[in-house]
């Protein structure tokens, strides 16, 4: 037995109208069209539905058990076709975005801002963490994009490289720190606020250290970013950060570092063969957007 859900809404415009002829029109098709499919409707079924007695139409027996049936199938036909245009014109659905502390605190306020004002009903969902957390959580289906610091090539995630910045030395602005680029390897009797273990940061800045020919010493350390920033305000050291989460930080100064410097490519991540949601291909589309177009921090430059 093979029903057409076409079908069904024929054999409903007869149920609701008694007639062939007004059923048609209200549907916009010819009256032989219609009779042909309700014909091969009652054919698959194996049974009448219709009475036809002196051009007055009415259900038969199998007609009035098939009427609720065919209704609920129709309405939930038409629900799911609401529901996917609704996703797929973004008026509802959801995007799970990941993102390192430094560009949570940056650049991705302003991305989310633009695209909340194109898409008010889609529901946003930010992780922050480190690049290495961001990552399993991608591959766990936690998130649909992430905002990575890029590293070894990763087999299950294509990464596209969307934006590189120089780290710089925080300061505090009334510290006598220089504003010209400073050799790496004279900060090696400098106080350091160093971030947590797994921090992308701390690896990177302990790396450059070690080929600086130097170990670094720490004032403090254990800090997410905004702890590090405030510990460095209060004057207790000063901190290798992304030139990017100074901006919004008055109290601090940043000092760039002499070439080759220290920087990083950040690459913007998702599941290879893995479709997009709608709403994360729309962010993803206004993140690149945004790079592209919006003036961004010195020191960043986008890819």
């Amino acid at each position: 037995m093979h029903v057409q859900l076409q079908q069904l809404r024929y054999f409903l415009a007869v149920a609701e109208t008694r007639h062939f002829t007004q059923a048609a029109d209200n549907l916009g098709v010819a009256q032989p069209t219609l009779s042909k499919q309700i014909h091969t409707l009652e054919t698959s079924l194996g049974a009448p539905l219709f009475e036809r007695i002196r051009g007055a139409v009415s259900l038969t027996v199998a007609g009035a058990a098939l009427l609720p049936l065919a209704q609920r199938i129709v309405a939930d036909a038409d629900a799911a076709r609401s529901a996917v245009s609704d996703i797929v014109g973004l008026r509802r659905g959801e995007v799970r975005l990941g993102a390192t502390p430094s560009l949570c605190s940056s650049l991705v306020p302003e991305v989310l801002r633009t695209f909340r004002a194109a898409h008010p009903e889609i529901q946003l969902y930010v992780i922050e963490g480190s690049s290495q957390d961001l990552i399993e959580n991608l591959h766990a289906h936690r998130l649909d994009l992430a905002l990575i610091v890029q590293s070894s090539p990763d087999d299950l995630l294509e990464a596209t490289p969307v934006l590189r910045e120089s780290l710089v030395v925080a300061s505090p602005l009334s510290a006598p720190t220089p504003y010209e680029p400073i050799a790496l390897a004279e900060l090696e009797h400098t106080p350091l606020v160093m971030f947590r273990a797994g921090y992308d940061i701390r690896g990177v800045t302990l790396e450059a250290c070690r080929m600086a020919g130097f170990t670094p010493k720490f004032a403090v350390e254990g800090g997410e970013m905004d702890a590090v920033l405030a510990f460095v305000e209060a004057g207790l050291g000063v901190a290798l950060v992304p030139s990017m989460v100074l901006v919004n930080r008055p109290l601090l100064r940043a000092t760039p570092l002499a070439p080759p410097g220290m920087q990083r490519t950040i690459a913007l991540a998702h599941r290879k063969r893995s479709v997009l949601p709608h709403a994360a291909e729309a962010l993803r589309a206004t993140l690149l957007a945004h790079i592209a177009t919006e003036q961004l921090p010195l020191g960043v430059r986008p890819l």
